[in-house]
């Protein structure tokens, strides 16, 4: 039987539950399905979702086309327009078995979203492994709380939920035991983990107990947390914890103080600098990524240089940049817009600074040695997420030691030890 497609667009957390609707899908019988995993973030994430529906169609013509995802929680009867598309699936439906069963029943109905605030809880989902990935990420958190200005997400994702740590132990037990080195445990506000559980543990709290419950578990990220909400717990593993890897992405969005209450973040930007630098002090090779968005709503030139310049005041190697995109019913789509030809800009010199710090943590990285996890291709990691391209590898999904000799273009070339 011909396998499902997945075709999977955005977070870490999506990867994740692309994994769990194929495996839903292959029990159903659904070889000839093709599954559009979409995000919501920006706009052009939902125009390159669009644009991959359109495309499976022509390359597939006689698959059926499912569409999921945040963008197809919050405009299903977008997507249900497209001549395309065959069944259009909210967030939570599409993580429940029931609904691949009976997808293409007659009395099925083309849309199956309903209301995602009214979930309240997360149930756990055992998976074997990702599709062609050396690592495996793990859900522990679903939904958030928090209203930023600039997000659509929380209305496609719901509130936080928690996954209990019984759950999240045998998750990672059984991606061990299917060979899997290293674990990225995921969430949409990964940082609120906890709190609508019994005794409200916090993310560190859980982590603490899960690496003394799996003593196999050799390296462990945990994938964007917010400044505001670093508890003890996790700083303590941050900084103290040899199997958690030296690399932290924070979900700053922006450098200006005026510009961050506007966005209704709960940091300001000395909080970002005093995080980096306390926990840079107790281990000094951790390295450090964010998100940042360039030309929010009434940004003057000023306010972006307080961003640029965070770059080299937190010590920030790894940026995701994003040039800010009006959603739809969102505060921040009301409020006075920079121009778009601005927004491309300001995004363009973010990224070229977010080079030349990932240059300099390169060039630090050259003549040590690192264990590597290998990925496809030849390429794998070090622990602090530098990206490497190995010479003599070793086999995919496996960690091995090679020295970084030197560095090009964005990338460490290293020499396996023998």
């Amino acid at each position: 039987m011909t396998a499902p497609e997945i075709i999977t667009f955005g977070c870490r957390l999506n990867t994740f539950e692309s994994e769990v609707m194929r495996r839903h899908a292959q029990d159903a019988g659904l070889g000839d399905v093709v599954v559009v995993h979409t995000c919501a973030v920006t706009e052009e994430a939902e125009r390159q979702a669009r644009q991959a529906i359109r495309r499976a169609k022509r390359v597939r013509p006689e698959a059926r086309i499912v569409v999921t995802g945040c963008s197809a929680q919050l405009h299903p009867e977008r997507y249900a327009q497209m001549a395309e598309v065959d069944r259009v699936v909210g967030n939570d439906a599409k993580l429940a078995a029931g609904t691949w069963q009976g997808l293409f029943d007659a009395a099925t109905p083309v849309v199956q979203v309903a209301d995602i605030m009214a979930v309240k809880e997360t149930s756990p989902h055992l998976v074997d492994g990702f599709d062609g990935r050396s690592r495996a990420f793990v859900q522990v958190q679903q939904g958030c709380d928090h209203r930023c200005t600039f997000c659509i997400i929380p209305y496609g994702r719901g509130n936080s939920r928690s996954v209990g740590l019984g759950a999240i132990r045998a998750q990672v037990e059984r991606l061990l035991e299917s060979g899997y080195r290293e674990i990225v445990l995921t969430g949409v506000d990964l940082t609120s983990y906890g709190r609508d559980l019994p005794g409200q543990p916090t993310l560190g709290s859980m982590l603490k107990r899960l690496l003394r419950l799996v003593p196999e578990l050799a390296r462990v990220r945990v994938s964007s947390i917010d400044p505001a909400e670093v508890d003890p717990d996790l700083a303590d593993l941050l900084t103290g914890e040899a199997r958690v890897m030296p690399h932290v992405h924070l979900s700053v969005q922006a450098g200006s103080d005026l510009i961050l209450k506007r966005m209704k973040r709960r940091h300001l930007r000395h909080h970002v600098i005093e995080l980096t630098e306390r926990l840079r002090r107790q281990r000094p090779e951790l390295a450090f990524g964010a998100d940042l968005i360039a030309g929010f709503p009434t940004e003057t030139e000023a306010n972006f240089q307080d961003t640029l310049d965070l770059v080299e005041e937190a010590g920030l190697s790894f940026l995701h940049v994003f040039p800010y995109s009006p959603r739809p019913g969102t505060p921040a789509a009301k409020m006075p817009q920079v121009a778009k030809a601005v927004r491309k800009a300001r995004a363009a010199r973010l990224r070229a600074a977010g080079d030349e710090a990932l240059d300099r943590l390169l060039t630090r990285l050259v003549g040590r040695e690192h264990e590597v996890l290998v990925e496809r291709g030849g390429r794998g990691h070090t622990p602090h997420f530098a990206p490497i391209v190995l010479d003599g590898g070793g086999p995919d999904g496996q960690i091995v030691k090679a020295r970084a000799e030197h560095r090009q273009d964005g990338l460490l070339y290293g020499k396996v030890a023998a």
